[in-house]
Formats: structure tokens, sequence, C-alpha cells
């Protein structure tokens, strides 16, 4: 181990290659270029390997990350992947979204020493794009089938994490959801040029290969209500996302061109596909030549602004009541926002939105920092007479997302949620108040990170598998 590891004292930090910035803002292709192999090796190799290993232990999915590294560094890539991916049903999403400074990376000990962390997220990027490559990822291999069914409502990473998971125990899945196609935020809420969609979709038809059905362009309530899907299914996962965007009640709130994060970036996703979506194509939803203001300081804020950047706006500003050492969001989007061109205007608030018909102005209050709230941040405090004005065509407003009306929305009135609007729960099974209907992902926990949804997909599954198992031995029991 010593030959191959501990390298941090003699060998630096370095990530893949950024694109050049004017070339990158051009197109919506990933930023980052690909390690090459003794790069990749040799960056593994700075891993101390602790005997904590805290970038593991600050993963939500306890990915055995010192071992996969140590493999990488002994160039062993196919037992890498097939240790990363023992762990995780995305190793390969994770590794270009995961916010590896606010988790692993920011919690690797080398980083704590001030030798910089270990590049983490990018190794990971590495390994599962040459296991693609080499033909390493294979569809399930059912060993024994089963004729119980689970039906699986929502194709996020929580609900395509649990049917994986699932279809390996053999149990016949099939994937409800209301968008034309699969993959939900992975493919309509998160811009190409931080995941392809190549990407995405390269692992559904791998998941379609292992034996699981999806139904698109099917709405719970409408097409079928939860009770009638009940039915059908032995067993229900509802893992739906988060997508009804939170409001900030100002004046001029109903003038045009002023619209949520994911209608923007849905519009510009759709495009990226080939799709035709008349919005965009009329420049409604196109930032091309206009002034852009974007209202928030989260990862889907900054997913909007980099957006902007590409769709050519006049100007591009980041509107947010913190400073930026207080963001929620990545500090490595911020810094790749802010090389492209946008403009952060800090400790700002919006005050009224200013136009005839449309939108034509912003008027923002300054902000200052108090006490720190619940949160543990200091609570933004407006400036008395103390505001500016700031000219806008478009304002786009990424102040992140709460639960639909599920009970409505499917018909199941009897279903429980929480004062949040997120579906209650027991903790421990993540089934809900209706026998065999279990739930996971955002709509449980509020709107987070992809690689928690993989989490909570993967543990809903052990339980819906633990649910089944004891509904097969009362019906062997009977007969």
């Amino acid at each position: 181990m010593s030959e191959k590891m501990l390298k941090f004292v003699k060998i630096g930090q370095q990530n893949p290659p950024k694109r050049e910035v004017g070339r990158r803002k051009e197109d919506f292709n990933e930023i980052y270029k690909d390690f090459i192999n003794e790069k990749a090796k040799e960056q593994s190799s700075r891993c101390s390997q602790c005997g904590v290993p805290f970038c593991q232990v600050h993963c939500p999915l306890s990915n055995n990350i010192p071992d996969w590294l140590k493999l990488t560094a002994e160039g062993r890539l196919k037992d890498a992947y097939e240790l990363a991916q023992s762990t995780n049903n995305m190793p390969e999403v994770c590794g270009r979204i995961c916010p590896q400074d606010r988790l692993c990376e920011g919690n690797c000990v080398i980083e704590q020493s001030g030798h910089g962390t270990v590049t983490i997220g990018s190794v990971e990027k590495y390994i599962t794009d040459n296991a693609w490559e080499n033909g390493w990822v294979n569809p399930i291999k059912v060993l024994n089938e089963k004729s119980l069914s689970v039906g699986i409502i929502g194709s996020g990473p929580a609900g395509l994490a649990a049917a994986e998971q699932l279809r390996k125990s053999g149990y016949q899945i099939t994937i409800y959801d209301r968008y034309d196609r699969a993959g939900g935020l992975l493919i309509y809420g998160i811009p190409n040029f931080k995941l392809e969609k190549f990407v995405v979709t390269r692992r559904i038809d791998l998941l379609k290969k292992s034996g699981i059905n999806f139904k698109n362009n099917f709405e719970v309530g409408k097409d079928a209500t939860l009770e009638e899907l009940r039915k059908k299914h032995d067993a229900i996962l509802i893992a739906t996302g988060v997508y009804k965007a939170r409001e900030i009640e100002l004046p001029g709130n109903d003038l045009d061109n002023i619209f949520p994060a994911m209608e923007f970036l849905t519009a510009s996703n759709k495009k990226g596909l080939g799709d035709k979506v008349e919005l965009f194509d009329n420049g409604t939803l196109n930032a091309e030549g206009k002034n852009v203001i974007v209202i928030g300081g989260g990862d889907t804020a900054m997913d909007c602004v980099r957006t902007s950047i590409r769709q050519n706006a006049k100007s591009v500003k980041c509107i947010y009541r913190r400073d930026k050492e207080n963001m929620p969001g990545s500090s490595r989007e911020v810094s790749n926002a802010e090389e492209e061109g946008v403009e952060f205007v800090w400790l700002s608030s919006p005050k009224e939105f200013v136009g005839k018909n449309k939108v034509e102005s912003l008027i923002v209050n300054k902000i200052k920092l108090g006490k720190p709230d619940e949160s543990g941040r200091r609570k933004p405090e407006v400036q008395k007479n103390n505001q500016f004005e700031v000219k806008a065509d478009m304002v786009i407003k990424a102040l992140g997302f709460d639960p639909e009306d599920l009970p409505n929305l499917f018909g199941s009135k009897n279903l429980s949620i929480t004062k949040w609007g997120t579906l209650k729960t027991n903790f421990d099974t993540m089934e809900t108040n209706l026998p065999g209907v279990f739930a996971a992902g955002d709509i449980i926990r509020g709107a987070s990170l992809v690689v928690w949804a993989i989490k909570d997909g993967r543990d809903a599954a052990e339980s819906i598998k633990k649910y089944l198992e004891r509904k097969e031995f009362k019906s062997e029991k009977v007969a």
C-alpha cells in the first residue's frame, strides 16, 4: 500500500482540465475533460487510506471510497467499478453532479490538513465511464423470477434505484411517469453541461433490458388512481420528487416574462433533446439578447444562470440575500458561473417587479446579515431606505421546490402527509399509512440531492422486499 498510496505529500491536487471558457459558453457540452489513465491513477494514489475514512462517513451512500481509489491507483479499474457500483446505482451520475465539495471531498482528511482533497468525483466519473466503454456494465440477470409485482410512481433517481434493487431480487417492476421520458430531474432539470443526457438514457436503456417496464405519459389520478394501482400491484413505491415551485409574493408578480426555474430549464433541456418547444422557439423562454435576473442561491439557480449564458443573454445577474460564504449551492458551481460571466449581486433581496405588461426592472433591497437562524446561517435583514433598481427583460425564480398535493392529485385522500406537505412514512420502514404503499426521495425529505434520492430508493427497496417476503410467506402458509 505504501508504494501505491499516500502520495499526497509528493503529488499535488489536480482536477481534470476544464474546457476553455470562451468555447464552453458556446454549447451545452460538459465542461470538464476526462482524466487520462495515468492522471487518474496518480490522483487516486494521493489518498491517505484513513483509519476512519471521513469521505465515506459523509457520503449518503457510504461508498467505499478509499478502497476503489486504491484499486484505481493499482490499475484495477474493473474491480474499482464493481466496488463503486455495489453501493451506488448510478455512479456515473454522482461522479458528475454530486456536490463533492460539500460531501466526500469537503471532508477528506488531507483537505483538512492543507494538502488539497483527493479528486474523488472525477475519479468516480473516470472509473464508471471506462466501465461503460469496456462493456463491464451489463443488464441484470435474474436467477429467480417472482410473480409478485411492484408499481413505482416516478422515474427519477429514487424510483430508478429502487427498481434496480427490486429487479435483482426477481420482482416484476413497472415504473409510471407523467412525463414523456424517464429520468425525472436528471432529464429535464439538470442542464447538459453538468450531465449529458446520453448518460441518463444509457442507464434507463439498461434497466429496460433488465426487464423493467416503463409507462411514460402516465398520470396517476388521471390515467389510474392510486387505489387502482394498489389493486394491480403487490406493493407501491411513490417517488415523485417535488416540483411545485416556491413563490415570492411581490408587487408586479403577475407581469409577463417572470418564470419559475423548472419551466425555463425544462424548455432548454427539451430543446437540447431535439424536441419542438414552442415557447422557446418564439423567444419566450429563450434568454438570447435579454438582461436576465435569477433570484436564488442554490444549485438550481446556478443551472439557470449558466444556461442563460449559453443562450447568449445580454447580461446575467444572480440576486441572493446572503453572501458568497453563506450560499447553499456548490462553491464549485459558483466559481464556474463567475468564470462564464455571471454577475453575483450579494446581500440583495427583491422588493418589487416593475413594468407595464412585462417586467422591465427589479427594485432590490440591500441586506445585512444578523444573528444566526435555526439553520446556523446568519439571518438576512433588510437595510431600511437602501435599495436600487436593476434592468430586467427576463426574471427566473429559483427559490426551491415544495411537494404537490398528492392525496388530491392521486385520488387518495386517506394518504397522510406532514405539515410540510411531504408524505408521512414510518421512519424505519418508509411505509406510508396505507399498507403496502411506500415512499422515497424528495417526496419524504423535501428538495434534496440526487445522492440522497438514490440512498432512499435503495432503502425503500429493502423494506419493500421484506414486506413482499412476509406477504409471500403468509400466502404459502394459507395454501
